[in-house]
């Protein structure tokens, strides 16, 4: 056994892992056994004190990191983790629109939540195997994950304000026309029995909360497609690049209930954010062919992102003091 795990595995001994995954399945069966054993609706104070608690973990891993693996590991575990947590925040917008379509109560939100977030650990970890392996054999790939981040960066930054129309969505028509969907919530259950209108038999099918949940897990997927190339434009150490993203995502359900109510006063940081990813792409073609090869200093990137984000959150609050939240409905058909 003990040889085992200290075998290597994508270039990190697996008791590494062990003990991430071991902290990933406390801190979920302690919220959903303890925290959360009956549906209820989540305060702001108790999300924000969650959150601490999160990101207080998060931080004291990052120490554990910086101290086995050195300080470079622990200054680029701190990036990504930043950088995750910033985007996560227009993540929770989009969540709270999905929420509003299905007329999802806040009191089922935080267990839909929390299911979201296990399915999340399992895709992110698809789509960081499938970026390793592809950076693995074609060094190139990464070329392509920095200018991609870059045109993201300054597209991001040139966007409009236009909220997403959840109703409007492809999958969501293409699911309610081949799937049962009940046009009630049933408590918090995804899929319930009803009886079929034709033949008067019981039939399976799913509740709007289920379709929320599938929504979310999408809305995700398309949030990957920029949060992994910026985490493997700062390190290509797979260790670092999963633990950083679940780290960052395991809070975000906590920090919901928090945000929701006032991620309008955060309208500022998405071009503080599109500074980040346009200085993360362009920190790989700098090192590259402006540094011969050098390696970026960890500490400049990990000090550059955080004052970005630092001086979006502040300008954003600053500049939306006394304003009432913004009205941003969901469309529904």
């Amino acid at each position: 056994m003990v040889e085992f795990l200290a075998q290597d595995w994508l270039g990190t001994p697996m008791w590494f892992w062990a003990a991430f995954l071991t902290i990933v399945i406390v801190l979920t069966a302690f919220d959903l056994g303890f925290l959360h054993k009956e549906d209820r609706e989540l305060g702001i104070r108790e999300s924000l004190k969650l959150s601490v608690f999160y990101i207080g973990v998060a931080m004291l891993f990052g120490l554990w990191v910086w101290f086995e693996r050195g300080p470079d590991a622990g200054m680029q575990y701190y990036t990504g983790f930043f950088i995750e947590k910033a985007l996560s925040i227009d993540n929770v917008f989009v969540i709270s629109l999905i929420f509003t379509y299905f007329a999802i109560p806040a009191k089922y939100q935080y267990r839909a939540l929390l299911w979201g977030i296990m399915a999340v650990i399992v895709l992110r970890g698809l789509m960081i195997a499938g970026g390793a392996a592809l950076l693995a054999e074609a060094y190139w790939v990464l070329y392509l994950f920095a200018a991609f981040l870059i045109v993201t960066g300054i597209k991001m930054f040139f966007a409009g304000d236009e909220p997403m129309d959840v109703g409007n969505n492809p999958f969501v028509k293409w699911i309610s026309r081949h799937m049962r969907v009940t046009p009630e919530l049933y408590a918090q259950k995804f899929f319930v029995k009803v009886e079929d209108e034709k033949t008067g038999r019981m039939v399976r099918a799913a509740t709007p909360l289920f379709l929320a949940l599938v929504v979310i897990n999408l809305a995700d997927l398309v949030f990957a497609v920029d949060s992994v190339p910026a985490i493997f434009a700062i390190t290509t150490d797979t260790f670092i690049v999963y633990t950083s993203n679940i780290f960052a995502i395991l809070g975000l359900r906590a920090l919901y209930f928090a945000l929701a109510a006032m991620v309008h006063r955060f309208h500022y940081l998405k071009y503080a954010l599109a500074a980040v990813l346009v200085f993360i792409g362009s920190k790989i073609f700098v090192a590259d062919f402006l540094m011969d090869g050098a390696k970026f200093p960890a500490w400049i990137s990990l000090g550059v992102t955080a004052a970005l984000i630092a001086a979006g959150v502040l300008y954003s609050l600053w500049k939306t003091r006394g304003e009432e939240e913004a009205d941003w409905p969901a469309v529904k058909e």
